[in-house]
């Protein structure tokens, strides 16, 4: 698809609106008046590049009503592409269209506004919370998730050196021990795999718990000092 054929689908849909509408205005794609009404401008593309947020952004400087368009793109992956996508342009204070192919259908996704942060507090203290758990500095920036060190594992690390030194113990002693409050739920939780209950509240080390003090010595070493076995 060539960016002119989006071009007749959208000005139709502005038409409709009872716009006048031109193509190729100076350096503007597509440009519609209507009555009084400051101008709306709308750059078109084959697809979501940065080359056209910059345009979008550019074009903010001549009026405050500019769209962004494109043809709509298919399935689940062209879905969370639509949404990522529309965020970003209301972060930017952009519209964005889409054309559908098969008809010309041509959808407003979202109108430019200033954009107004919305904060989510749940969010914010989730990532204190984490940050505040989180002993020492033990992850690069940057790093894939995968081997990453998160106070989760670092509390069921804090258990599992813990009950090294001092065998099958009490959750709740644990928990006062460690100051891991939800030690009994992570231990029977068992993510990991490292911990069985040997009786009512009394948890200890499974197999697979033994040949975790070996993988994970480095990061145990400093919990030993912690907790160390009682003489």
């Amino acid at each position: 698809m060539r960016e002119s054929d989006l071009y007749a689908p959208v000005k139709s849909f502005l038409e409709a609106q009872g716009y006048e509408v031109k193509g190729e205005v100076g350096k503007l794609d597509v440009m519609a008046m209507r009555g009084d009404e400051p101008p709306v401008i709308i750059e078109l593309k084959t697809g979501f590049t940065l080359s056209l947020f910059h345009q979008g952004v550019e074009r903010l400087s001549i009026c405050d009503r500019v769209y962004i368009c494109v043809p709509r793109p298919k399935g689940k992956a062209g879905l969370k592409s639509i949404k990522n996508n529309k965020a970003l342009c209301r972060r930017l204070g952009l519209g964005l269209l889409t054309v559908r192919t098969c008809d010309n259908f041509v959808e407003a996704h979202a109108d430019p506004a200033p954009y107004v942060p919305r904060k989510s507090t749940k969010k914010t203290a989730r990532h204190l919370r984490e940050f505040q758990r989180l002993v020492g500095d033990p992850n690069t920036g940057g790093m894939t998730r995968q081997g990453l060190v998160t106070a989760y594992r670092q509390d069921a690390l804090k258990c599992l050196g813990f009950l090294e030194g001092h065998g099958p113990t009490k959750a709740s002693d644990i928990a006062k021990s460690t100051g891991v409050p939800g030690a009994r739920n992570l231990m029977a939780a068992n993510h990991y795999g490292w911990f069985e209950r040997v009786s009512k509240g009394i948890y200890w080390l499974s197999p697979k718990g033994q040949d975790a003090l070996a993988e994970y010595e480095a990061e145990l070493d400093a919990i030993r000092e912690l907790y160390p076995p009682p003489t």
